[in-house]
């Protein structure tokens, strides 16, 4: 049997570039479909499209032009440019004949050239010594989470700061597509200064870029394996949240960097 998210973000080829896939309401948020749980579509859609093993996702950019529904979707796609090294596609997730979704992914070889690192893991307690995620709405049974950095949702903290350890329920392998969704499955980092639940009706994303800083499957992860997730805002302002996100492997190695602009409501 399969896994349940690779069930859910699923895509079947359809001739000319097209895809097909369906939106499973299971990941819903407040209005509409997780936006991490979109990317995964997309990136499978993408991946499928450039069709090179060798060329790993390094970047994928989402624009959400209306909240996708439950049901069939189409997905198309094009190979703008294949490289020697790079290739760069885009896509349209469509749904009865209207726009949802537009996408931009970068796929390549590995290349030499300089490294360094002047990142580092937050400090954090395990996951086994952090509390469960209390489960509120129907994406929450997606996800076995643990709450470890900055202040819980709406309890008025000093940062807009949230983030904690992430895993699926059942055990599975990291892979670029589990990435693209726990890039945005935690709550926004906005809600740790807020609260008031009242005051947000939901902060839906404009625009998600995740870049993907390992090499992924991850080699010598178990399937069970947890991540950190990390999320920071530094600016609210005219209605609109920037937010910054890492996810890191348990032993300190960063496996992606996100970033997003959404709506405050």
């Amino acid at each position: 049997m399969s896994h349940r998210f690779d069930a859910d973000t699923a895509v079947w080829p359809a001739g000319q570039g097209g895809f097909e896939t369906r939106i499973d309401p299971g990941w819903w948020i407040v209005a509409g479909p997780n936006g991490g749980y979109v990317a995964a579509i997309l990136l499978r859609a993408l991946s499928l499209a450039q069709a090179d093993p060798m060329r790993a996702p390094r970047s994928l950019t989402v624009h959400y032009t209306a909240p996708p529904q439950a049901g069939p979707a189409s997905i198309e796609t094009r190979v703008e440019r294949t490289g020697r090294s790079l290739t760069t596609v885009s896509g349209r997730l469509l749904q009865d004949g209207s726009l949802r979704a537009l996408v931009l992914g970068a796929f390549s070889t590995e290349r030499q050239g300089p490294e360094y690192a002047d990142v580092r893991m937050p400090e954090v307690l395990p996951p086994e010594r952090c509390p469960a995620w209390e489960k509120r709405i129907e994406i929450h049974d997606r996800y076995e989470q643990r709450w470890a950095i900055g202040a819980v949702p709406f309890s008025g903290g000093d940062r807009a700061l949230a983030g904690g350890w992430i895993r699926f329920p059942e055990p599975r392998r990291l892979d670029a597509f589990a990435v693209a969704a726990f890039a945005d499955a935690f709550p926004p980092a906005i809600y740790s200064r807020m609260r008031d639940p009242a005051l947000s009706a939901g902060v839906p994303t404009i625009d998600l870029t995740v870049h993907f800083r390992s090499p992924l499957p991850a080699p010598d992860a178990l399937p069970d394996a947890w991540v950190l997730a990390v999320f920071r805002s530094r600016l609210a302002r005219g209605g609109f949240v920037e937010e910054d996100g890492e996810i890191w492997t348990r032993d300190g190695a960063l496996i992606a960097q996100s970033r997003q602009l959404a709506l405050v409501r």
